[in-house]
């Protein structure tokens, strides 16, 4: 194998040891309480090789939330209003076992501190779930009164409240059933009565198998 195909791969992994050993202090300290020193301690590398991946604590936070949504993928393909249900319930299952995502749950609370009010992570997943509301919208899935960005954030900001509570109240044990149970509230509100006869709640839009 080529010399440079091995450093790249050695490169590869080194960035990934730094990406979950980060998810896994700020998850337990939050990005104020988390040391540059600490994370490259968990990940088992140098502060060289810290900062030849990532130049500050502030741009390895950023990395993890902006990644968080290539770990959410809903484990059956849909479209339109099932799709935007179906990220939500997959976001809720493997956020209580995904140390990337469970710390973006706590980042996203002092996001201040590393990320720019245009690139923020209420933003990055509202702009997620609005391509697929418009795709609801398009196929009349959605009631013609539905304001498709409003609901988008309305669905962002419940979610962020629901793991907010969950996490304390049972450690995120059940937040699938809050999310399940905001969108029961909200569908008949913004869905047609067609649509929301077909949407699925449940384990199996969200869960891996």
């Amino acid at each position: 194998m080529p010399e440079r195909t091995v450093k790249q791969e050695r490169a590869e992994r080194t960035r990934a040891a730094l990406v979950q050993a980060g998810a896994e202090v700020f998850g337990e300290s939050g990005f104020s309480g988390a040391s540059v020193a600490k994370i490259a301690d968990r990940a088992g590398v140098t502060l060289g090789a810290m900062y030849f991946h990532f130049r500050s604590k502030e741009e390895l936070a950023w990395e993890i939330v902006h990644g968080q949504p290539d770990a959410v993928v809903p484990p059956i393909p849909s479209e339109g209003l099932q799709r935007a249900v179906d990220v939500t319930l997959t976001w809720a299952y493997q956020l209580r076992d995904n140390a990337v995502l469970r710390a973006g749950a706590r980042l996203v609370w002092e996001q201040e501190q590393f990320a720019s009010a245009e690139e923020n992570s209420h933003r990055q997943w509202t702009n997620i779930l609005l391509v697929d509301l418009r795709v609801a919208s398009s196929r009349r899935e959605l009631k013609a009164s539905t304001d498709v960005e409003a609901l988008a954030r309305v669905v962002v900001n419940a979610c962020t409240g629901a793991q907010m509570h969950a996490g304390v109240e049972t450690s995120h044990a059940d937040l699938p059933q809050r999310v399940e149970d905001m969108w029961r509230f909200l569908l008949p509100a913004v869905a047609t009565p067609s649509a929301v006869g077909r949407v699925e709640l449940g384990e199996a839009r969200g869960r891996l198998r």
